[in-house]
């Protein structure tokens, strides 16, 4: 399998090139030059298989060539030996239709576990064979960081740097990073929004000598690996709820784009969705570019559910391609475009391929607060800030939608505490394995929304 950048100006890659490069040379983001084709009986197959087979069947397509099948298989085996229940992903039913998919049994606690402890394992897996070294260099909206360095703290071959929104994450969220002591764990609070620390991100691709010298590598869903991880779950939930004999829909809370995008790739594999419904806050970029093709980025507003205070969603770049029939020039075109004024109208035959599948709902504060209420009165189900905004967006299209319908319950609501007891009145406690997670000292630096001092903070601490 090759890979090539959604800009066209890159050379295709192997799937191990792919995961260690992260961000395309020319800006882009890698995508497999086909889509691997999944048949009915497959799907079908998957009913009743443990997790961890269906994964093996996904991915091994998208690394042959690289990772041999014995060592795919026992790669994948470690990377969910820490989930917390032995189904991994399992399903709860809420009503006649809508069925909860419980993303949040790894172990930090959401849905970004099930891509990162697998890339973790990959990147050592890899950089073992090399003999090589790698830095990370990242950024957060909460999650993404605490699931990144859980999967890498300590590990010999990589360093971290994990950069995320001063004060704009949840104390849960800021210590699952900033407690973590090892080495070669980094962790910055960037006086900006999520959308300036993955600026900075892409910065330090676009560094040619950052690049060589430290030899980057990415864990944001830019990386391939991260998407890849992710299409495995949407195939485990619709075998389980009858498909290929009944098409399935999802609803997705979303700030980059990465979760939903997965679903997306699996409709492209041949997995009967009926509709991919884009969940939103009030940062409802996504929102008004299905609804009228309008992705233009405005001030991005603090929520409850601050894992999607997101006005610049990375994935979709992914999504714009495929859908303007992989015209990599083109979309180099309307990214220069959109990095220049953060607005970008989207040409109707694209904004046509797109709302094929794709729908959207957007949920303000006071909406989110109240399903989280009506949730736990109507079914006994706690639910966090971010799996709410999904069910509300669920709940709008309910009736236009035909067969099953899974929200995806992205993060415990023990993450977000304070914002789930203000809502319906009762406080969620963190799992056992958590305990005392505020008694532990935390370790993290503030840096300011500037390219050439965190330039300057990873070479310090790397040596160079």
């Amino acid at each position: 399998m090759k890979y090539v950048s959604t800009r066209g100006a890159s050379p295709a890659l192997s799937f191990a090139e792919t995961t260690m490069a992260g961000l395309a040379p020319d800006g882009g983001l890698y995508l497999p030059e086909e889509w691997p084709q999944l048949s009915p009986a497959d799907i079908a197959g998957f009913a009743g298989q443990r997790y961890q087979d269906v994964a093996f069947a996904i991915m091994q397509p998208f690394v042959a060539g690289d990772i041999p099948d014995e060592d795919l298989r026992s790669l994948i085996e470690t990377s969910y030996a820490r989930f917390n229940h032995t189904a991994i992903a399992p399903l709860k039913q809420l009503s006649h239709q809508r069925w909860l998919l419980e993303l949040f049994h790894g172990p930090t606690l959401a849905f970004k576990d099930f891509a990162l402890q697998f890339l973790g394992h990959v990147f050592e897996y890899l950089l073992e064979r090399s003999g090589t070294h790698l830095t990370i260099i990242g950024a957060t909206s909460g999650d993404t960081g605490s699931a990144a360095i859980d999967a890498l703290a300590g590990r010999e071959h990589v360093d971290i740097f994990m950069l995320h929104p001063d004060e704009r994450v949840s104390p849960v969220q800021r210590r699952q990073m900033t407690t973590v002591q090892a080495p070669n764990v980094f962790n910055l609070a960037i006086d900006g929004t999520f959308d300036d620390a993955q600026a900075l991100v892409k910065q330090g691709f676009a560094d040619q000598q950052m690049r060589d010298k430290l030899n980057l590598s990415a864990v944001n869903s830019i990386n391939w690996t991260r998407v890849m991880a992710q299409i495995v779950y949407y195939f485990y939930a619709a075998a389980q709820l009858g498909a290929p004999g009944k098409a399935v829909s999802f609803s997705v809370p979303t700030g980059n784009f990465g979760d939903i995008f997965a679903g997306y790739c699996a409709h492209c594999m041949g997995l009967p969705i009926d509709r991919l419904i884009v969940a939103t806050n009030r940062n409802d970029i996504l929102h008004r570019a299905i609804q009228a093709g309008d992705y233009s980025a405005k001030g991005v507003m603090p929520t409850i559910s601050p894992s999607m205070d997101i006005q610049v969603a990375s994935n979709f770049e992914r999504l714009l391609y495929d859908c303007a029939g992989q015209d990599g020039r083109m979309i180099g075109q309307m990214m220069a475009q959109f990095n220049d004024t953060k607005a970008l109208s989207i040409p109707a035959d694209v904004l046509d391929q797109i709302t094929a599948i794709f729908t959207s709902g957007c949920a303000d504060e006071d909406t989110t607060a109240a399903q989280i209420r009506s949730t736990l009165e109507e079914t006994g189900e706690l639910v966090d800030p971010h799996t709410a905004v999904g069910l509300a967006a669920a709940q709008a299209r309910e009736g236009s939608v035909d067969g099953p319908m899974v929200i995806l319950a992205t993060a415990h609501p023990g993450k977000f505490r304070a914002a789930v007891e203000r809502a319906c009145g009762t406080r969620p406690s963190l799992p056992a394995h958590m305990a005392g997670l505020f008694d532990r000292e935390e370790r993290y630096e503030k840096l300011a929304n500037d390219f050439d001092a965190l330039r300057a903070y990873v070479f310090e601490k790397r040596g160079v």
